[in-house]
């Protein structure tokens, strides 16, 4: 049976509050991303990580994901701003992981200036940064070494994925295809240029491993403007996660909050418990 969860602060701001209202809707497994007790995940103490261990397992709850910001950066900065603020924080990742024993480490794709390579981000990568497939590999291999699962997110922002092609490109040439897979963030992508279509969703299924759902109104030209809960999204939400709960690619399916403006009169109160409640009706059917 496919479990939902969704980002820690969705559920509360308060890490304590989210767990209890978590627990509450029946969610069984975490994705810790946001902040715990006013502190991102790879600045807890040994012992603050213990506490929430603690506070986790007190309610019978298990972490899935532990989100973090890893190579989310631009690439231009250069091999040693990546080697000194992101691969050095490998070992700190790790001693946060044995604590609280998630299932899977989330990595993000690197930003890069996209003029002149709207389609080939990964020969660009190959021909200017050289660096970053044999940094991320080291990565990729180090969390795997310690038992760990690993996937790497898509981002919004000058991302280097744009594509489907772009993506499967990119696994491609990392060259971990059993210790690595991708999180496709449907809204994300949408805001890189591809729109949320079941065949986007196809061609990426051989590499997906986790599912992230956001709403989002498009606007006259097709572009994501308004936010919005899933069950009135432009994209097929329902058509698209019931094919991913078929294929079994993603056994746990993330909620995210939708990115957009708010739309004058839209009912936005309660979204986070209504596009819980709508994402379980989809899986169950009804």
């Amino acid at each position: 049976m496919t479990k939902l969860t969704m980002l820690n602060s969705m559920a509360n701001p308060d890490f304590i509050q989210s767990l209890d209202t978590q627990a509450a809707w029946g969610i069984e497994v975490l994705d810790l991303k946001d902040r715990i007790w006013g502190k991102s995940l790879l600045e807890l103490s040994k012992e603050e990580a213990e506490s929430a261990a603690r506070a986790i397992e007190a309610r019978g709850l298990s972490v899935h994901c532990m989100s973090t910001d890893l190579f989310h950066d631009d690439l231009e900065r250069g091999e040693s701003h990546f080697r000194d603020t992101h691969y050095s924080r490998i070992e700190r990742t790790l001693e946060t992981s044995r604590i609280l024993h998630p299932t899977v480490i989330r990595l993000l794709s690197p930003r890069m200036d996209r003029a002149g390579s709207k389609t080939d981000s990964v020969g660009r990568i190959l021909g200017k940064f050289p660096w970053l497939i044999p940094m991320m590999q080291e990565t990729v291999d180090r969390i795997n070494a310690e038992g760990f699962q690993v996937t790497i997110e898509n981002e919004c922002e000058r991302n280097i994925f744009s594509t489907p092609q772009e993506i499967i490109d990119f696994f491609t040439v990392l060259d971990r295809p059993s210790s690595v897979y991708f999180t496709y963030d449907v809204q994300n992508l949408w805001q890189m240029g591809t729109f949320p279509s079941v065949e986007a969703y196809r061609s990426l299924k051989p590499l997906i491993g986790y599912f992230h759902l956001k709403g989002g109104v498009a606007g006259e030209d097709g572009r994501l403007l308004w936010k919005s809960t899933l069950e009135h999204a432009t994209w097929p939400v329902a058509e698209m996660t019931r094919e991913v709960v078929r294929d079994g690619i993603s056994p746990v399916i993330c909620l995210n909050p939708s990115h957009g403006r708010k739309r004058e009169g839209y009912d936005y109160d309660r979204m986070v418990k209504r596009d819980l409640d709508y994402i379980q009706s989809v899986i169950q059917g009804d």
